[in-house]
């Protein structure tokens, strides 16, 4: 088994905080490397992606009782001593420990304990070779028989899947995934802000749970469309694209989402589906709509380039066909969009599925549960 670790990266970071005790759980040899973090094709915008990465870290680890990583990154020269410390102790058979103690120090802005270094040049050029010829490009990483699971959001995958294979004793998951609380007293005039793409799988597995929610605590859900980032010109490498539909694929079954009869909107399609968004809206079916088509096409095979295609999908939202058929030719939901990516950018994100609730931004469909406890009355 192989991990790959990032010093500047605070999902490593948590990820080293338990990966003594994942050792100590499981019959696996682990091999260590040390990478530069994320290609610049991986990052969009990397300032707005830092920011996210050290809020959303923060807020993961005081959900999963770890040390909290300070606010602001450790400077070049700490992440520079903390890669040459780590990198003299890559065979130790300590490392997870090491990797522990350096990680504690270098995120907490103190020295980094004395020991061995080494030019950590080589190992992380080779590291960053393997991820890159494995099909990978984040750190925080485990690669088990051609699988990837990623730092402590996914570890409880692998968990499950080595206890299955007699490598472990069964036990609940060092790091469990969170949901949304059954219970809870909702705050007053809340309002929730979802971003979106009809082209994002994550978004998918987020929309009728994100509408549930909203309606579960009274709170106003403000829909906002935006354009999927290569139709708005930002990079995604085919390793990401890869990546997402196999993770998508492990949350949706976790889930009891379908999904997997996939017909790409990408282009034609998506702008079909957005030129209806106000003929739906008008109808009192904008929800039920954006549902149905991301739905159709993630989890039903729809093409909905086509006339039959989209009209399935108008029909499944409860529409009117032959009402809405004209409407393709509309060209005013543009503005809408651009709007809607106007204000991703000015809450500070640019992916989606993200959420803007009581002054906070949130990304990933796997935070739904931020988004409730912002949404709720705090004991």
């Amino acid at each position: 088994m192989s991990y790959f670790h990032d010093v500047s990266d605070p999902y490593s970071f948590l990820t080293s905080q338990v990966l003594r005790e994942f050792c100590d759980r499981y019959s696996v040899e682990l091999r260590s490397y040390l990478i530069s973090g994320p290609p610049d094709a991986a990052l969009p915008d990397p300032a707005a992606h830092q920011r996210n990465a050290l809020a959303d870290a923060a807020r993961l680890a005081r959900k999963q009782g770890l040390v909290v990583p300070r606010s602001t990154p450790p400077d070049r020269a700490a992440i520079a001593s903390a890669e040459a410390r780590l990198a003299a102790e890559l065979q130790s058979p300590d490392f997870a420990g090491i990797a522990r103690k350096v990680g504690a120090v270098l995120w907490a802005g103190q020295d980094i304990p004395k020991g061995p270094t080494i030019d950590p040049g080589e190992f992380k050029q080779a590291g960053d070779q393997q991820l890159a010829d494995w099909g990978h490009y984040l750190g925080g990483t485990f690669h088990y028989a051609g699988e990837w699971y990623w730092g402590i959001d996914r570890l409880h995958y692998l968990e499950t899947r080595l206890q299955e294979l007699g490598l472990g004793e069964r036990h609940p998951p060092i790091a469990p995934p969170s949901e949304p609380r059954a219970e809870g007293a909702a705050k007053q005039g809340s309002e929730v802000e979802f971003f979106f793409s009809f082209r994002s799988p994550y978004s998918y597995l987020a929309f009728n749970r994100v509408c549930d929610l909203a309606h579960r605590h009274n709170a106003q859900l403000i829909l906002r469309p935006v354009l999927p980032m290569l139709m708005r010109g930002l990079p995604v490498p085919p390793a990401k694209s890869s990546y997402i539909l196999y993770d998508c694929a492990c949350e949706a079954r976790r889930m009891g989402i379908p999904f997997g009869r996939i017909c790409d909107p990408l282009g034609w399609a998506v702008e079909r589906g957005y030129a209806l968004l106000d003929h739906a809206e008008a109808q009192g079916r904008l929800a039920e709509f954006c549902a149905a088509f991301m739905s159709g096409v993630w989890s039903q095979g729809i093409d909905a380039a086509t006339d039959r295609g989209i009209a399935r999908i108008v029909e499944a939202a409860g529409l009117n066909w032959d009402a809405a058929k004209p409407k393709l030719q509309a060209n005013n939901w543009r503005k809408r969009i651009e709007a809607n990516q106007a204000r991703l950018q000015e809450i500070g994100l640019w992916g989606v599925p993200s959420f803007h609730v009581a002054g906070q931004s949130i990304w990933g469909q796997d935070r739904l549960w931020a988004v409730d406890e912002l949404l709720t009355v705090q004991d």
